[in-house]
Formats: C-alpha cells, sequence, structure tokens
C-alpha cells in the first residue's frame, strides 16, 4: 500500500505525539496478568526433568515411580507424542528429546502433580539410563571432519565436502569480482572475528497454562510473541484440528525474539489430556537460560579492500554460525545484513548454518545481524584509521542509497542512512573532546523489516467509542500505536480509541510479532479497517440525506456533503453515525487482512564513547548517542524507547553476556548472578535523534523501528575500546581480563 499524500508531507494530528501508554496503569498496579498469573480450578502443576548431559543417548526411561507416587495425575516421555509431522520434527524434539538428549538441559520427561513438591519429588523418581556421548559447543570445532556428529545424513547439498555433518547448509549472496576489487585497493584488512551466544535476557520466564476436555477442545494461555504459531504448531504435534485449540496471549514480561517458538506448550497440553485437568508450568530462570534459545555464536573471517580516499572496492565475509542442537542458525540474515549498509561493486557473503550441542537458538532482536556488523563495522574502522581518514565520512563515501543496489540483491527505495550519518556528523557529540584512556566509536547498522499475515476488526459502539481488534502481543507499544493510527484516520481523539490483543478464535491468522513487522503491518491494516468503517459511515449518512454515497467525505470525524451540489446538510460525526446505526443498517465496523508487503528497510548509526582502565581492562560507557530512521515515529516516545534499549543490550552483549560451557559441555552461568545483563548503574543516559524518511510502502510513512537498535552497539563499543585501550579487539564479550590481557599482549607484557 502506497505512502499517502507522496506529493506533500501529510499534517497528523493524532500521529507523533506522547499519550499515555493505555496499559501503563495495569502495569505499574500489577493488575496486568502475564503467564504464570493465570489460574483454574483443579490446575495442576507441571514440571520438567532435564538431561544433565551435553550429549547423550536415552538408552531407556524408567517412570513407573514416579506414576505411582500419590498426587502424580500424569508422566510424559516423547513417546506419548508419536509420529509428528516433518515440518514440527525437530520443534517437539527440542520440547521433548527423543532417542538423544542434545544439551545440557535437554528435557526428557514432564509430569503434572497435584503440587510443586510432588511434581519436584515425581522428577526424582524417574530413572533415566544414559550413554554419554562425546560432544562439541564450539562453531569452529564442530565443524571439523572429525567433530562428535548430532544428527546424521541431514546436511544439505550445498555444504562441500571436507566439513563435518554438522554443518547443516551453506548460503552465498552478492555481486562483482572480489578478487578484482581487491587487487584496486591500496590496502586490505583480513581479520576474524568472535562473538559469544547471547541471551534475550527477558525478565518474565517462559509459562503457560493448558486445558483439554475429552472432546478434544483446547484452550492455552501463554506468555508469547506470536499465538497463532504457537496454536498451529501444538495443534501439529498433538494432531488436532488447529480450529480446536484456542491460544490466548497474556501480557509479556519481554520477549526480544525469544518467544517467538513453542517449548513448554506442547509438553502442557500433552499433560493435560493425559491427566484430564488443568496444567500450568512456568520456568525457572536456570531452566530459561539452558533451554530456551539465546542467539547464536560466532566466528567470521573478512577481508575488506579500501583506497586512501575511502573508497571501498571490496568486501568479502565467511560467516559461521551455530544454531544449537537443531538447524535454523540466522546466519542467512547475517550474510545478507553484513554489507547491506553500502553501496559495493564487488560484495560477497557466504555463511554456514552449524549445529552444536548447545540449546536450539532463537531470534534476538534483528537476528544474526550485530554479529555481521561487528565484523564487518569493525574492519571499515581500521582501514579508516590506517589512513587517517573520518570514520563518518568514509561511511558516507560508500554509503547505499536510494537506487543502491543491495549486497544482497533488492534495489534500495528511498532509505535514511545518509541522512543518519550526516545527524551524526552534524551531532556536538561526534566533536566533544575525550580524556586519557578514553575512545570514540561509530558503527551503522541495518535490518529488514517484515510484512506478513494480518488480520484486524474495528468496531465502531453505540456510544460512538472504537475498539480495535489485532492478533499480535504487544511487545513494543504496538497497542499505542493501533489507537493512534486508529484515532487519526478517524478523525476522533486518542482516549476514544481502545486496542485489544484477541484471540486465535476471534480473527484470521496473524504473523509473530517479530521483524519489526507490527507497527508497519498492523498498523496498515488498521487504517485500512478504519477506512472500511468510515466508508460505511458515510453510506450511512447518504442514506439519510438522501444522497448518492460518492456525494459524501469524512473530514475531521464526521460525514460531510462532499461540495455545494450534494445539498446543505450538517456534518454528523461518528457518535451521531453510531447512535442510530440500528436504524440504518445494524453495527458499524471496518475489517481488513492481508499479506503485507512494502516494508521499509530500516538503517542506523550509533555512536558512544568509553573510557578503559589500563590496569584492569574494565570498561565504563561513558556517552551514547542513537541515530535512527523511522519513516515515521507514531509515538515519538515508544520509538526512543527502542533506540536506547536496543542499545542497553548491545552493550551487555558487548561487554559483559556470553554462554560459558565448560569442557562437559554444561552450562556455568545459569543465572543471572553469573550471567550478567547491564543494570542501571552500568548505563549512561542515551540520546536518541529521530530521523524521518517515510517507508513509501506504509500509507503513513511507517518503518520498524525495534530491531535496528541492536545491530550497531557491538560494532561501536568494539571501536571505541580499541581506540581507548590501544589495541583492536576482535572478540566480544570484551570482559576485563580479555581487554587487560589484549592491553598486556599489546605492551609485550
Amino acid at each position: 500500500m502506497a505512502l499517502d499524500h507522496s506529493d506533500k508531507p501529510r499534517t497528523f494530528k493524532v500521529v507523533g505525539t506522547r499519550p499515555p501508554r493505555p496499559d501503563g496503569i495495569d502495569k505499574v498496579t500489577g493488575r496486568a496478568r502475564f503467564g504464570a498469573d493465570i489460574v483454574a480450578p483443579g490446575m495442576l502443576t507441571g514440571r520438567v526433568l532435564r538431561s544433565p548431559h551435553a550429549h547423550a543417548r536415552i538408552v531407556k526411561i524408567d517412570t513407573s515411580k514416579a506414576r505411582a507416587l500419590p498426587g502424580v495425575k500424569a508422566v510424559v516421555t516423547r513417546a506419548d507424542f508419536g509420529a509428528v509431522p516433518e515440518d514440527v520434527a525437530d520443534v517437539i524434539d527440542n520440547c521433548m528429546a527423543g532417542d538423544k538428549a542434545l544439551y545440557d538441559g535437554h528435557a526428557v520427561a514432564a509430569v503434572a502433580a497435584s503440587s510443586a513438591a510432588v511434581a519436584r519429588k515425581a522428577l526424582r523418581l524417574i530413572d533415566v539410563d544414559y550413554e554419554v556421548l562425546p560432544h562439541v559447543t564450539d562453531v569452529d570445532a564442530a565443524m571439523k571432519p572429525d567433530a562428535p556428529v548430532l544428527h546424521a545424513g541431514r546436511q544439505e547439498e550445498t555444504v562441500p565436502e571436507g566439513y563435518s555433518q554438522n554443518v547443516m547448509s551453506r548460503v552465498e549472496f552478492g555481486h562483482g569480482d572480489i578478487d578484482k576489487g581487491l587487487a584496486e585497493a591500496d590496502r586490505v584488512v583480513e581479520r576474524t572475528y568472535r562473538t559469544g551466544a547471547t541471551h534475550q535476557g527477558y525478565i518474565e520466564p517462559h509459562a503457560c497454562l493448558a486445558t483439554m476436555g475429552p472432546d478434544g477442545q483446547a484452550d492455552l494461555w501463554c506468555c508469547t510473541q506470536g499465538h497463532y504459531m504457537v496454536r498451529n504448531t501444538c495443534a501439529a504435534i498433538l494432531g488436532m484440528e488447529q480450529g480446536q485449540l484456542r491460544v490466548t496471549a497474556s501480557e509479556i514480561g519481554g520477549g526480544f525474539g525469544g518467544k517467538t517458538v513453542v517449548f513448554l506448550e506442547p509438553v502442557a497440553l500433552m499433560l493435560s489430556k493425559l491427566a484430564g485437568r488443568p496444567v500450568k508450568m512456568v520456568m525457572s530462570r536456570s531452566e530459561v537460560l539452558r533451554a530456551t534459545g539465546p542467539t547464536s555464536s560466532t566466528s567470521i573471517d573478512v577481508k575488506i579492500g579500501m583506497t586512501k580516499d575511502g573508497r571501498i572496492t571490496a568486501g568479502f565475509a565467511q560467516l559461521r554460525y551455530q544454531g544449537g542442537a537443531y538447524p535454523g542458525s540466522p546466519v542467512d540474515m547475517g550474510s545478507m545484513s553484513a554489507f547491506a549498509p553500502y553501496d559495493l561493486e564487488n560484495v560477497k557473503t557466504v555463511g554456514f548454518d552449524v549445529v552444536t550441542n548447545r540449546p536450539k537458538a532463537a531470534a534476538y532482536r534483528a537476528p544474526g545481524a550485530p554479529m555481521a556488523a561487528f565484523a564487518v563495522e569493525s574492519a571499515i574502522d581500521e582501514l579508516a584509521k590506517g589512513f587517517d581518514l573520518d570514520p563518518l565520512e568514509v561511511r558516507l563515501k560508500n554509503a547505499a542509497r536510494e537506487g543502491t543496489v543491495a549486497s544482497y540483491g533488492p534495489t534500495f527505495p528511498a532509505i535514511g542512512l545518509e541522512a543518519t550519518l550526516e545527524a551524526a556528523k552534524a551531532h556536538p557529540h561526534w566533536t566533544a573532546p575525550l580524556g586519557e584512556n578514553q575512545g570514540r566509536g561509530v558503527a551503522c547498522g541495518f535490518w529488514f523489516n517484515f510484512g506478513g499475515d494480518t488480520c484486524v476488526t474495528l468496531n465502531v459502539t453505540p456510544d460512538g467509542t472504537v475498539t480495535v481488534s489485532e492478533g499480535n502481543p504487544d511487545i513494543g507499544g504496538s497497542r499505542a500505536s493501533m489507537t493512534m493510527m486508529a484515532a487519526e484516520e478517524l478523525g476522533i481523539p486518542y482516549d476514544r480509541v481502545r486496542t485489544i490483543i484477541a484471540d486465535t478464535g476471534a480473527l484470521g491468522q496473524n504473523e509473530v510479532t517479530d521483524g519489526s513487522r507490527v507497527t508497519f503491518a498492523v498498523g496498515l491494516a488498521t487504517i485500512e479497517a478504519a477506512r472500511n468503517a468510515k466508508r460505511e459511515m458515510c453510506k450511512r449518512a447518504a442514506m439519510i440525506w438522501g444522497i448518492d454515497e460518492e456525494a459524501v467525505e469524512w473530514v475531521d470525524g464526521a460525514a460531510r456533503p462532499a461540495g455545494p451540489n450534494a445539498g446543505k446538510h450538517d456534518p454528523m460525526t461518528l457518535k451521531e453515525i453510531a447512535a442510530i446505526a440500528s436504524n440504518t443498517g445494524g453495527p458499524i465496523a471496518g475489517h481488513y487482512e492481508v499479506n503485507a508487503e512494502g516494508a521499509g528497510v530500516s538503517f542506523g548509526t550509533h555512536m558512544v564513547d568509553v573510557e578503559v582502565d589500563p590496569d584492569t581492562g574494565a570498561t565504563k560507557i561513558l556517552r551514547y548517542t542513537v541515530f535512527q530512521d523511522a519513516g515515521k515515529a507514531v509515538h515519538p516516545a515508544y520509538v526512543e524507547g527502542q533506540f536506547q534499549g536496543g542499545a542497553v543490550q548491545g552493550i551487555g552483549w558487548a561487554l559483559n553476556e556470553e554462554y560459558i560451557y565448560g569442557e562437559d559441555g554444561i552450562l556455568q552461568n545459569a543465572g543471572f548472578l553469573d550471567y550478567r545483563i547491564p543494570v542501571a548503574s552500568d548505563l549512561p543516559m542515551i540520546d536518541t535523534v529521530i530521523l524521518e524518511i517515510a517507508n513509501p510502502g506504509h500509507p503513513y510513512g511507517v518503518r520498524g523501528v525495534g530491531e535496528t537498535p541492536i545491530v550497531p552497539p557491538l560494532a561501536a563499543i568494539a571501536n571505541a575500546v580499541s581506540e581507548a585501550a590501544g589495541v583492536r579487539m576482535t572478540d566480544l564479550p570484551m570482559s576485563p581480563p580479555r581487554v587487560l590481557a589484549a592491553i598486556q599482549g599489546q605492551k609485550g607484557g
């Protein structure tokens, strides 16, 4: 759907303002109900038994003692699920191990009992006979021909010879001639970069409550980013029709991509089916870290050539991402996004999807892109400084613009990268003085933004208020955005509209809340649903006035005659039309469903100042500024929050966060005491600059903003730390021991 009024900027009355968030009171008073808050009469408690080994064959499971324990109502193993469709085989295998346990924390059995104490005791009574197998947790080690194999016979034909069967697939993107481009360069930088696996760090653990009746009808309440996905996946696993399972999304205490998959839900449904009672399951923090998807750890080779005036002549990257125990790492999106900010004649990326004995990777805010940007933006920075060139000017010289053929194929329409770079260059942060042991870093980042299946209904009530029903959980302010766009389109006040998240039985299919799709796609559908409602209200007014429908228009919240030839009639407001709707044809509603296309790509530039203690290697973030194109900032406060949140998570990824596995393949830091996410005292105030380069694919020009803010921080901070420490940092996180070792190595001590 094209941008409205593309010939001149549109003046908005509601969109672009900062009204109170509609869920604010419920959240601060504790009235909002999250995944663990729902209860049901006769509810049982579900618990999961997890593997203590990184890789082991399950020889035998004896559940007889657990089943005999008073209070135990059901016990489930993989055998209870039977055969499942191929497209969900890995999903159920991750939820409940089959022949092998593939990582520390892999679920092998579950119980439903009358209390948590009984459930815990029952787990201790389950005897599992394991044959411990060799394991591998490092991505490069997993690729070697002699590495322990997780899945034999599943390697795709795209993988060349010489790699182990843990290398599941290979992707390639690019154009031009890399060798020719490198030959034209005055200098070539070739480096290997590594990043640790990091968890999304959401505060709310996974939780659900399942009820399955004897008639096969089931209800599921869960914290998720996509309850339609949960319905479709669980129905396939349990052999149900999708219409038999109604899923309601609770409020969500953080997701960031980590709640776009199922973990407990199929198990809870099966336990409920066997027990004949509702079953509630809630993960502990240790379970969340051991058994739910972090992002990939990576190893990336980059080779970039540049002329002495700062022109990039060629860019090559080989990206190796481990996706945990099952195929599906985000290496394809990392490969596509690595060089996306630049207009390059010669560019190529090659990506390998690798399995290891770790929990299956899940999305984490622009999945795959931050690691790729860390590698590429670090190399570009090193080249720029090697020629004593301004890093911002080098990026401006090579920046992708409207008409650029992207490194991954398409031609860019109107985009905002250049605007973010110009804003960064003009910002006082760029020229602020630095002190001793301090450094400043910049980096650019990119994300695609998605569209997908979307369905919205807008109902006008008899008193003239409006309810918008959408099918995407609100994880970043979408209820406010939908409310604002509906109010804008209808010409009524913000407080006359309420947006609710409907269950799966109330609306058609909706994609998951991910990929920065919701404000774009659901907003588009909301606007069109409002326009459908306006057309109906104009029709009702025309009926009352006795004129043609075409002679009525909607202006400032009311139906009006379109011109003097339509006759003299007083405007009829939405409230007035709604009050007599029963006499003019019945209820008034607008509905719209679409597989949304036209999502606008998103770019950002980050700038950060750090101070490195040369005696300890500790890094302090002094100042941080985010510049990003939002297309149109529907609710600027939410947009700023997204910018700041992505920067904060990037700071944690760059400096502290990583999964640490022992030689035995067991996770060593399965808790927030040892897995350290940033806290307020670690952070400065994060400044934001919103740019608005309209997305031509949305009627209001909206672009998604939630993913891009986490893409540049890793590289921007690494560039700043490298300058402050006097040594190029290539491995993340840049923890104090790692930075100190690099400083001492540089000094020869």
